[in-house]
């Protein structure tokens, strides 16, 4: 029986349809704690961290609404975006994507940082826009504060964070100095970076947790292989909370897709608690 044949007698689909179609839009809420310094068990603060929607012909606002819903449901205090609301020019609507996205503004504070695909000199150079003022209107419009290189206080059950967010590490707007200007000492520091190898840029500043997409979890996982998609330079940080020294950066596996394909390597709604 060759290949083709046993896909359609146990799943009853072309072979294509699962990487193409159904695996794309199974997503997976997941849950993690990360514990950091300053604040306690008894006043969580629970964050919904999104990322890499990817507005687009492979994903239709219908698939980012259905993320959004499932991450409401968990009733956050707290919404990161980590970047790529958009793919390319094309394959979305930019009043009926801000619209969308108020769902999330409207439900607890949400904040965002741009990705390699929201616009600059990468974007520009890969069919997108050549700057991010397209974007910036959606977020505006969306009610989400844009953290582009600067930071902000946030407070939630008694409990205070900082939050920093800095420029697309490809599209070369990383600003430490600008991002970590003024912070002041005591409350942990999460930070907003749609690539996590902007971590080794950021390392002489404080911060204690890294929120960030752009891997999409490496979106092909090859068996016998490992993924086949992961644009970063660091392969250890491609999915997950995984520990950076005395630190934690959290990479989500990301809501959209470039291409329309996923394989062993769902699309992710996560959850962190920070106790």
């Amino acid at each position: 029986m060759t290949r083709r044949k046993l896909l359609y007698t146990f799943f009853g689909v072309p072979p294509l349809a699962y990487p193409c179609y159904w695996e794309p839009r199974w997503l997976e809420v997941t849950h993690r704690r990360v514990r950091l310094r300053g604040l306690s068990p008894r006043m969580p603060i629970r964050v919904l961290h999104l990322a890499d929607l990817h507005a687009s012909v492979f994903v239709p606002l219908s698939m980012i609404d259905h993320a959004i819903t499932l991450g409401l449901a968990t009733r956050p205090d707290l919404i990161c975006v980590t970047g790529d609301f958009i793919t390319i020019r094309e394959g979305f609507q930019a009043p009926d994507y801000a619209h969308l996205l108020r769902r999330l503004s409207s439900a607890a504070p949400t904040y965002a940082v741009l990705g390699n695909h929201d616009g600059g000199t990468w974007s520009g150079n890969h069919l997108g826009f050549s700057d991010h003022r397209v974007v910036d209107r959606i977020l505006h419009d969306a009610g989400i504060e844009l953290l582009h290189n600067r930071s902000v206080p946030f407070r939630a059950h008694g409990a205070a964070l900082t939050l920093a967010g800095v420029g697309d590490l490809w599209n070369r707007e990383v600003s430490g100095e600008r991002a970590f200007s003024g912070i002041a000492a005591g409350a942990p520091v999460v930070l907003l970076a749609h690539n996590p190898d902007t971590k080794d840029h950021l390392a002489g500043w404080r911060w204690d947790l890294m929120l960030s997409g752009h891997t999409h979890g490496g979106q092909v996982i090859v068996p016998f292989e490992g993924p086949r998609y992961a644009p970063v330079v660091d392969k250890r940080y491609i999915a997950g909370l995984k520990p950076w020294g005395t630190r934690w950066i959290h990479v989500t596996r990301g809501v959209g897709n470039v291409g329309g394909v996923r394989f062993r390597c769902r699309p992710e709604v996560s959850v962190l608690t920070l106790s």
